[in-house]
């Protein structure tokens, strides 16, 4: 395809990144001000120029074809450049304005990011925040999604992102436990205790640590398990045993003095571990009220307490 055809065609691009956003053609039919047979037609036209079928139609719901789903993540591509160049005059006027929405883990979202959300929202009057807090992961397309926080080594292909905090984990417990039942010198003495774990699978009970080259693996058990950070950490307040946390949720029990480190000369090794990234679209265009939250987070997790070593 030319050109010039393929420049012709870019109203039709929009129109199936809207049908496909949307789920149907009166759907989107609706959101431009179409009828449902001049959007058909919209996209019929750039099947034709493409000598490909996009959309699978059955009588209930559209399903994206092989070749749909490549077409899809290119034309959406070109819509959202296109909205980055609308969001061009908040950019020179200094402002960001929208809602941005953001998916996270609920742990990390409930003690990481929603502290620091009031201050966001008084420095950025103009931008609203919508915090979906899922343990699943969701597309940011599909799902319609801005950005997304996950614990990852490196941004997964087909995403750009920026590292944001560690994920530093450690098993805890209150001095109470610890005097009634023993304080805990070596990793093998957890099999007499009573543990708090996550509990999703066989392997969440098989704690891993490390102290230098020394790697040791413990069977741990236990009358309360949990798979929410902030229950396993009320259970540890409520001296029901030794509980796996990640340092973020433990943090201000620790400050407080409520409940201490177990083995701090070891590293705790969970089964989730890594670096908080802030995943996006990885266009050189973000709309600045994407920037200005990216920028935002960066700068107060910079500053995060991280567990202190012995």
């Amino acid at each position: 395809m030319g050109t010039n055809n393929s420049l012709a065609l870019l109203t039709e691009m929009a129109t199936f990144v809207r049908v496909v956003e949307t789920g149907s053609f009166s759907a989107a039919a609706r959101q431009l001000g179409l009828t449902p047979s001049a959007v058909s037609r919209q996209v019929a036209r750039l099947e034709q120029a493409l000598s490909t079928r996009l959309l699978e139609r059955t009588t209930r719901k559209l399903r994206l074809s092989e070749s749909g789903t490549e077409a899809f993540k290119r034309c959406q591509e070109m819509v959202q450049a296109a909205r980055s160049v609308m969001d061009m005059s908040g950019s020179f006027g200094g402002e960001a304005e929208g809602l941005v929405r953001v998916s996270v883990a609920k742990a990390v979202g409930r003690f990481v990011l929603h502290p620091h959300m009031p201050e966001f929202l008084r420095r950025y009057p103009k931008v609203d925040v919508q915090l979906i807090l899922e343990d699943r992961y969701l597309d940011l397309i599909d799902d319609q999604v801005d950005l997304a926080i996950r614990i990852t080594d490196q941004p997964p292909p087909g995403l750009a992102g920026r590292p944001l905090i560690p994920i530093e984990h450690l098993i805890c417990a209150t001095r109470d436990y610890l005097e009634q039942r023993g304080w805990p010198q070596h990793p093998h003495d957890l099999a007499e205790h009573s543990c708090i774990y996550l509990g999703e699978n066989a392997n969440d009970r098989r704690w891993k640590f490390r102290k230098g080259a020394e790697t040791v693996t413990v069977t741990v058990h236990g009358r309360y398990i949990a798979n929410h950070t902030e229950v396993r950490l009320e259970g540890v307040l409520q001296h029901l045993g030794i509980g796996s946390l990640p340092y973020f949720t433990a943090r201000r029990a620790l400050e407080a003095d409520q409940i201490v480190q177990v083995l701090p000369d070891w590293d705790f090794i969970a089964s989730y571990y890594g670096t908080a990234w802030i995943l996006y679209s990885p266009t050189r265009y973000l709309s600045p009220k994407l920037r200005v939250f990216i920028d935002y987070l960066v700068e107060c997790l910079a500053d995060e307490p991280r567990l202190p070593r012995p």
